[in-house]
């Protein structure tokens, strides 16, 4: 009985390794630091939805790599100060509550209540993602980003050690060089390797041919449709912009080359690049001339990081 008790427990806790610990205000002034938006979600113990949104969204993989990019995450329960302090002021009555906040001014970007399905949340997170909370404010004084800046310098020690993680977690994420590349047929390669070692009686071919264009199939209009007939896929390119879309399930892995031209000039232009899934412990490249589908293929509901070759 206290297994089932504890596995329960465990099922609907709260994200702590995805939440920022800390006031209301210190979760402003990280999310000012890092230039992110604060994403608070003030919920309460006796609404179910605030339990099913710690089970089924905040513990979804793909909404977690989105808030780990581009937000600074904050929970509270509305029963606590800090909690009916936010409540207050942004005079909210219906919980769970979700909310985007800028957090140089503090004005509530974006709002949801109840429980949100993960893919709509991530579908209604993009605008947040293309564009962060300094674009909209480009002539801040400097006096006042200076405050923001020794401020936040203050409460750099209480979370040196997640910072620390997630740096770790994105080094591992986009460098791969002492990784095995694993390819998605299952074999496995050095990534060093397989990119500087030249096979006897083979010549080097010029640096001009790395600019041969090369032919994507057309890239259809995005689909819509219910879960398990549409996937969606998160592509990082390599300025770091993140951008996400839908293709059907059944679509062929050569659409993600044909959407990463239509969004990057240089690769529309003939500039050769990899696509790479990240897995723990390897990277995961994928196959231009593999024969597999979104469905096939693992990267549906996934981020897939985009280098150069």
């Amino acid at each position: 009985m206290d297994g089932t008790k504890d596995n329960l427990a465990a099922l609907y806790r709260p994200p702590f390794a995805l939440m920022f610990q800390g006031s209301f205000e210190q979760a402003k002034l990280e999310a000012s630091g890092q230039g992110k938006w604060l994403l608070a979600n003030v919920q309460s113990t006796k609404e179910f939805s605030s339990y099913m949104l710690n089970r089924d969204t905040w513990a979804n993989e793909a909404v977690k790599e989105t808030i780990n990019t581009s937000f600074i995450f904050w929970q509270i329960y509305d029963d606590t100060e800090e909690g009916r302090k936010v409540c207050t002021y942004y005079h909210l009555t219906k919980m769970p509550t979700t909310l985007v906040i800028d957090p140089i001014t503090g004005q509530k970007m974006r709002a949801w209540n109840g429980m949100i399905d993960p893919e709509r949340l991530l579908e209604e997170l993009i605008p947040y993602m293309d564009k962060g909370p300094m674009e909209r404010h480009p002539t801040l004084p400097h006096k006042r980003q200076r405050e923001v800046d020794e401020r936040v310098a203050s409460n750099a020690n209480d979370k040196q050690e997640l910072d620390d993680e997630l740096r770790q977690a994105l080094a591992a994420s986009l460098e791969g060089i002492n990784h095995p590349v694993v390819r998605v047929d299952g074999s496995q390669a050095s990534r060093e390797h397989s990119k500087d070692e030249v096979p006897d009686n083979h010549e080097v071919p010029a640096a001009s041919s790395q600019k041969v264009k090369r032919q994507y199939p057309p890239l259809p209009e995005e689909p819509q449709g219910d879960k398990g007939v549409v996937c969606r896929v998160g592509v990082r390119f390599p300025d770091g912009k993140r951008v996400q879309r839908r293709f059907l399930c059944t679509d062929p892995i050569q659409l993600l080359w044909s959407f990463c031209c239509s969004q990057v000039k240089e690769a529309a232009d003939g500039r050769q690049f990899r696509l790479a899934h990240t897995v723990p412990g390897a990277t995961e490249t994928l196959d231009y001339d593999s024969n597999f589908s979104f469905g096939d293929s693992g990267v549906s509901n996934s981020v897939i990081s985009m280098t150069w070759e």
